[in-house]
């Protein structure tokens, strides 16, 4: 089994990538389990992490491993890197509908009141999606506006520096020519006494 494991395509694997749905999920679409994808809510049920829940970020196919948000590990040198998890190890507790063959795959043993309780959730979970998207899109403006007034704020800051070293020489190059008006009349006052 595990040589087959590791010598199969890639298209193998990735059916091999499931874990078992919850108990109500598994009331409601009439089966044991399903595939994992990225954006699933699964629970940790083996393991160091055992309990905790989130979203599934990645899915490894080549590895067999998903990875969660939330879940990470401290390297030697202190970075935060993702866990990987397999995917036996998990148990999805809320299914990301956004596919339209994951929703036609789940809805081959529902009947048509079923079929249409999953569109609603599905169409639900589409406009959250977008509703997350424009709100990361208004947050990345908010920092690229915040990063053109910080560079136009230093760009003002530099040329108010540049201007007041411009007026120091004025000034240094002005002060010999005084000095030397004042050391003339000092020469003069000198020859007249």
């Amino acid at each position: 089994m595990r040589r087959f494991f590791y010598n199969a395509p890639q298209h193998i694997k990735r059916k091999m990538v499931a874990a078992h749905l919850a108990e109500d999920l598994m009331l409601k679409y009439k089966r044991r389990s399903i595939q994992v994808i990225k954006g699933d809510t699964v629970k940790i049920m083996r393991g160091s992490y055992k309990g905790r829940v989130g979203k599934v970020r990645k899915v490894d196919v080549k590895r067999q491993r998903i990875e969660i948000e939330g879940v990470t590990i401290t390297k030697v040198d202190g970075k935060s890197v993702p866990y990987p998890v397999h995917a036996s190890n998990v148990m999805i507790t809320k299914l990301n509908l956004t596919d339209p063959w994951r929703r036609r795959k789940l809805e081959e043993k529902l009947s048509e009141e079923e079929k249409k309780v999953v569109e609603k959730e599905a169409e639900e979970q589409i406009k959250e999606m977008e509703e997350e998207a424009m709100k990361a899109e208004m947050a990345e403006e908010e920092k690229e506006e915040k990063k053109e007034e910080k560079e136009e704020e230093e760009e003002g800051e530099e040329e108010a520096a540049k201007e007041s070293e411009e007026a120091e020489k004025e000034e240094t190059v002005e002060q010999p020519e005084e000095a030397k008006e004042v050391e003339e009349v000092e020469e003069k006052t000198k020859e007249k006494e």
